[in-house]
């Protein structure tokens, strides 16, 4: 289960605002609580879509992403000055311990649920740092979003997060998608 990635051919469908009826702009930030002096990861970025929420509410969010295209879809829209693109792995950020306030993934955790990926988001997240997960339910229909077997129910997010350090403070599974945020 997981580890799907999507098709870069198909980038500009991630720019369809379509998307926020699965996770709003307000529901994103209110989750994040972002501030102006904070430094911010979205993981798998994507064309930027959700990053371009985050942008304007802190010093640096960095938009990481396993392909380079993406990243190359970005700087064509039009990337902020304040994001920085990664071309890395969740499983292997090049960033420093306790470097980010927050990260925040949408429509991306069946891409990355590993244990690995966990255990390095709790290096890189700082004590008291928030990560919020947004992310399509197994538990769907499965008409929206990546087949139903790749994806994953609310309690693997809970429970994977938990063993890597976090602790759950929202969690709420929802008709085709959950929501999960947790702190260190």
């Amino acid at each position: 289960m997981g580890f799907h990635t999507f098709d870069a051919e198909k980038a500009g469908n991630l720019e369809d605002e379509e998307r926020y009826r699965w996770c709003s702009r307000e529901e994103l930030l209110t989750m994040i609580a972002p501030h102006k002096r904070a430094t911010v990861a979205d993981l798998g970025s994507g064309t930027g879509f959700y990053t371009d929420v985050v942008a304007p509410h802190t010093e640096t969010v960095y938009a990481v992403d396993v392909q380079a295209e993406m990243h190359e879809y970005y700087e064509e829209k039009g990337r902020p000055e304040n994001v920085r693109p990664l071309n890395a792995s969740v499983a292997d950020l090049p960033l420093d311990d306790n470097a980010l306030d927050a990260a925040f993934s949408t429509m991306t955790y069946h891409e990355f649920s590993g244990s690995d990926s966990m255990t390095e988001l709790a290096r890189v997240i700082r004590p008291g740092g928030r990560l919020v997960t947004v992310d399509w339910s197994a538990n769907g229909s499965g008409s929206a979003g990546p087949p139903l077997e790749e994806r994953h129910n609310l309690g693997h997010a809970v429970s994977a997060l938990t063993a890597a350090g976090f602790t759950v403070d929202h969690a709420v599974s929802r008709t085709e998608t959950f929501v999960c945020r947790a702190r260190l």
